[in-house]
């Protein structure tokens, strides 16, 4: 059963590709279903999670970009 709230992870100040490895690593940890919402401030994110998610074949459920913060949300394949 998917967790309720999603994992929130911080990656602010890292740039590629260590948002996506930590990604990578949290998502391993995580059930089927859940979703993982990743904070970064590297503008490459954006395509690196596009990109990330079509390898991967997790969902990208949404990105938005807030004052220089790039969230990108992932549920778990």
């Amino acid at each position: 059963m998917p967790a309720a709230e999603p994992r929130e992870l911080d990656t602010r100040g890292l740039n590629c590709p260590l948002p996506i490895l930590k990604a990578k690593k949290a998502l391993a940890e995580m059930g089927s279903g859940d979703v993982l919402r990743v904070v970064s401030t590297d503008p490459g994110s954006v395509r690196d999670f596009q990109a990330f998610a079509r390898q991967t074949g997790n969902d990208l459920i949404g990105q938005t970009n807030a004052g220089g913060e790039f969230i990108h949300v992932l549920r778990r394949r």
